[in-house]
Order: structure tokens, then sequence, then C-alpha cells
């Protein structure tokens, strides 16, 4: 009897007899012995795992699964909330802040937040809003402030500053104060654009004039008589102002303190400037960058060569006076580098253009196309283009860095949001309805959307 029995399985260890016998797995592995050496008892759940190696893991997800996971426990869903793991599906969708280098604009707000929100930027849902409203037809121009706190829209002769509340997730939403926080004067005619360098509000107006004020306390603040007709564009980067005008000239100023208000370079255009925009490797420059550029010296290297590509800025212009409309000129010497384009037909005026980076730009005008040029490819020929679909002209835009660009059209107020990836536009938004009014101006946030027309202001909120 206490022998084996031949053909029969030798009888269960004693350890094993009870509950535990019921463990025993298919193949005959017994919990607990394969991993004896290592002091666990059974398989390794997810939830145990490191949770650098969970984030990696849930980084590979799309947002509706990574929502899916999310419902399952509560640890799970804390995990799924992190930025790390969001990331990869931000860079993916428009407008969440994450540049085409990577580089993240908006973090105070959290990367989930940011992709449900580009979701409906895709979809096209928002509230309206107008925010301001006045009788007579103006050309208002839109800037946001850094970091979305304030609104500064120019209303005639004055910049009117206006500040945006914060909403849920700590950045500044839709909502507006209607009473301006300040008011900012020194042109004696329209202001035509005006933009937002540094902590100063720099404008260029119908008088010809260039004005340059403190957001808020007491800095520098002065007037120059610019051009001899109305400034049309300006743009400004560090300590250097570039301004374009109708009498046919692009004019590079100094902002520095001792050389306030010095022009560095006059260029004749030969043409009537409708826009401007410098490149961002200048706001890459060191401070001694800077005065070198001021005095003309080349901050590039040895005669300005291989070490590095031209610091340099773009105009347009109105394709009336010069055959080429959109032409790159050295901001240290204020020679011409070239022309993007050919055989733009005659009144083909660039009216919008925008650097995403020093060799990347965007540009719109008269004739209903908006363009996309890489400058290390060819200067001949753009790397993409999308049209108008009513051929209507398009007379401003911005793009968010990575894939989305926003158009404002000629007629009725037509806002249209584009993905690069595509070729067809995403949304279109009438803001002018039944009073046809050219969008004079775009500005957006990850949240919001706010367009200028002839009598209006108005705002998307896509929250």
């Amino acid at each position: 009897m206490g022998r084996a029995t031949a053909g029969l399985p030798s009888p269960m260890p004693a350890r094993m007899r009870g509950p535990a016998a019921n463990a025993m797995t298919r193949d005959g592995a017994i919990p607990g012995e394969a991993d004896a050496a290592g002091g666990r008892e059974g398989p390794m759940s997810l939830l145990e795992l490191p949770e650098d190696i969970v984030f990696l893991l849930l980084s590979y997800l799309d947002a509706r699964s990574l929502g899916r996971v999310a419902q399952t426990c509560g640890k799970l869903r804390r995990l799924c909330g992190r930025d790390c793991v969001w990331r990869r599906v931000a860079r993916m969708a428009i407008n969440t802040g994450i540049t085409d280098d990577g580089t993240d604009r908006c973090v105070r707000v959290p990367l989930k937040e940011r992709v449900r929100v580009s979701q409906n930027w895709r979809r096209g849902r928002c509230q309206r809003e107008s925010l301001l409203r006045w009788r007579h037809n103006l050309l208002p121009w839109l800037q946001l402030e850094e970091g979305g706190a304030a609104l500064f829209v120019s209303q005639a002769e004055e910049v009117l500053a206006l500040r945006l509340h914060a909403r849920r997730g700590g950045a500044a939403g839709g909502r507006v104060d209607r009473r301006p926080v300040r008011l900012y004067r020194g042109h004696r005619d329209d202001v035509c654009q005006f933009v937002i360098n540094r902590g100063h509000l720099v404008s260029g107006g119908s008088d010809g004039r260039i004005v340059v004020q403190p957001l808020c306390g007491a800095h520098r603040h002065f007037a120059v008589a610019a051009h001899e007709e109305q400034v049309n564009c300006i743009d400004s980067g560090r300590d250097v102002i570039v301004s374009g005008s109708r009498d046919r000239t692009a004019k590079v100023w100094s902002l520095l303190n001792d050389r306030t208000s010095e022009c560095l370079h006059t260029i004749d255009t030969q043409d009537r400037v409708w826009s401007v925009a410098i490149s961002p490797a200048h706001s890459d420059l060191r401070a001694d960058g800077v005065d070198a550029l001021a005095d003309g010296i080349d901050v590039r290297g040895d005669g300005g060569a291989a070490d590095g590509p031209a610091i340099s800025f773009v105009t347009g212009t109105a394709c009336c006076g010069h055959h080429a409309p959109l032409r790159i000129w050295d901001l240290q010497r204020g020679d011409l580098l070239g022309s993007l384009g050919s055989e733009f037909r005659h009144g083909a005026g660039v009216l919008g253009v925008q650097f995403e980076t020093p060799s990347v730009l965007l540009s719109c005008g008269h004739d209903t196309f908006l363009r996309l040029w890489d400058t290390r490819s060819s200067m001949r020929q753009c790397v993409r283009e999308w049209e108008e679909p009513h051929d209507s002209a398009l007379y401003c835009l911005q793009a968010d860095g990575n894939h989305m660009v926003a158009s404002g059209s000629a007629h009725y107020g037509v806002v249209r949001l584009w993905d690069k990836r595509h070729h067809r536009c995403l949304q279109t938004f009438n803001l002018a309805s039944p009073v046809s009014s050219p969008v004079y101006s775009l500005r957006f946030s990850t949240r919001c959307l706010y367009v200028a027309v002839a009598t209006q202001v108005c705002v998307l909120d896509f929250t």
C-alpha cells in the first residue's frame, strides 16, 4: 500500500493539498515555483509595473483608447491624465500648443484638455459671441499678448487692451472685459498694424508714423515720422523694427537705447508694401549679436558664408510695380537674398506672411491661394498650396506652428481652418453676414479664435 502503483502518477505533494491544488496551470506549472527565485508568486499585473513602463505603454494608444483605459480603475485614470501619455497624440492633433519641433507653448494647461478642445476645432464645435461693435466701418487689427492674458484691438487712432478671464485649467478663455484696461494713443490717424514686442506696443499708422509705447510702467516711449505715406505693415523682433509703406519702401529701424529711432536700412521695393515678417532666427540672437546687427557687422561668421542662414525678413508687395511680390532681404545688410515663386499675375499682391521657422513661411493674398514655402528645397516653387474655394482674396493668416492654419477671406467675414496634411479646408465660419466685410485680422489661442471685421470683433470659443 505504501509503494506507488505502476502506471499511476505520483501522489500530490503535501504542500499542494487543499486550496493551492486548484492554482495549478494548464501546462502543469505551479505558480510560485517558477518565480521562487524572485520571491514572487503568480504573474505580474499591469499595475505592478514601474510607472515609467506604464507611461511608455500608454503613450502608444490613441485618444479613444486612452479614454477607455482611464475608465477601468482609479490608478489608470490618474496615470492616463499625465502629459507624457498624451504628448504623441497632441503632436498629431491640430492647435494643441505643440509645435512641429516639439516645443510646448502652453505648458500650464494639461495636454489631455488641449486634445479634447482640439477635437472641437476639427469638428467646428464652438460658441460665437460679439466682443466689440462700432457704427462706422474701420480697419481693425488684433494681437494676443503672450500667454493669452489680454487682447489688443486697434480702433481708429487708438489701441485698446482688453483683459481675458481665466477659465478651467488655468488658461485665459473667451470671456473679455468690455471696458478696456488701457488705451494707447500717439497717432494722428488710423492705426494700420501693430505688434507686441518685449513689453512694448509698436504701431504704424496712416499718418506715416511709428509709435513705440510700453505696455505698462514708465519705459521708453517715442514716435518717429517713418514714411512719406501710410505705414501698411510692421513687425518687430528684439531691438529691431521693420516697416512697409505705400511709398514703395521698407525700412529697418533700431530700438537700442542709444540708437532709438535710427533708420538702419531703406529698401526701395519699387512697389507698395502690404506685409512684412522678420525671421524667428533674429529672436535667437544674443545681445551682442543684436548690437552687431545695428552696427552692420555680419554675425554669421567669416564673410557670412557657411556658418549659418542669413538673418532675414520678407516683404509682400502689390505685384503692380515689380513682378515678384514675395522677396526675402538680409536684415543685416539690406540686400536682396531672393524672390519666392515665379510667374505671378499682375495685381497678385501678398497681404499676409508668417514665418514658422527660419526657412519655412506661409503667404496669402489677392490670387486666392494660401502657400507654404521652404527655402531649403526651392525658392521658385512652393511646397504646398491651398485655393480659397469661393475665389476670394485672402487678407490674413495665422498658423499654430504645427498642422493648422487659419485664413481670413475678403468677403462676408469668412474664416477657414486648414490642415496642412489635407487639400480641403476643415471648417468654414461666416462672421459678417448679411453685410459683406473682409476679415482684416485674426488671432487664436488653443481655446478661442478672435476675428476682426469692419464693424465688430467676434470670438469663437471652442472649449
